[in-house]
């Protein structure tokens, strides 16, 4: 199967990602890597609240999910790294707030995250058939 590279639309074109790909598109999967509290604009990191990183964290997964024609609603997993499983309830409410309907699948797990990060989040998408 080919692959579709897949790219936030304000990521700066000459900035590298290093060795991997904000999002590919592969079948009818979209898979989004680890996004967090980025600001594409200045490619910098927006360090918050663990309610301002998880809403710009999912507000930056869907705009990548954006670029192919996806929103949320075709989430199928999470997968979620919190700085601190404590920060979890407040995290969680944010979280819900934007899914409608059966909720994605998803694990949350407590890591080590770089840049004084406190959430980060990767997703997988289905892409209903056209």
């Amino acid at each position: 199967m080919e692959k579709q590279r897949v790219t936030h639309p304000q990521r700066d074109p000459d900035f590298s990602t290093g060795a991997y790909s904000d999002g590919v598109v592969c079948g009818d999967l979209l898979f989004v890597s680890g996004q967090a509290a980025v600001d594409f604009a200045n490619n910098t990191f927006k360090l918050g609240t663990i309610e301002e990183e998880t809403r710009l964290t999912l507000e930056n997964i869907k705009a990548i999910a954006s670029q192919v024609g996806l929103t949320l609603d075709d989430v199928l997993k999470c997968t979620v790294h919190l700085a601190d499983i404590n920060d979890f309830a407040r995290y969680n409410e944010v979280y819900a707030s934007y899914f409608t309907g059966i909720k994605p699948a998803r694990t949350t797990v407590q890591s080590v995250l770089a840049e004084g990060l406190k959430v980060e989040i990767d997703a997988i998408f289905t892409m209903p058939a056209k």
